[in-house]
C-alpha cells in the first residue's frame, strides 16, 4: 500500500466516524460516552493523517 492510498483510507475512516458521530448526537437516546469515544478515535485519525503528510 502506498502512502497516498493509506492516507486516503484514513480519510475515509475519518469521514465515516464524522457521519456516525453526527447521527449519534441527534438521537435522543445517544450514549455520551460512546460519542466521546468516537470523537477521540476521529481525533487520533486526524493526527495520524497529519503526521503522515509531513
Amino acid at each position: 500500500m502506498t502512502l497516498s492510498s493509506h492516507i486516503s483510507e484514513l480519510k475515509k475512516k475519518h469521514e465515516k466516524l464524522s457521519s456516525l458521530i453526527e447521527t449519534k448526537q441527534v438521537q435522543p437516546s445517544s450514549d455520551g460516552l460512546e460519542v466521546s469515544s468516537l470523537k477521540k478515535q476521529k481525533l487520533a485519525l486526524k493526527e495520524k493523517i497529519k503526521s503522515l503528510k509531513n
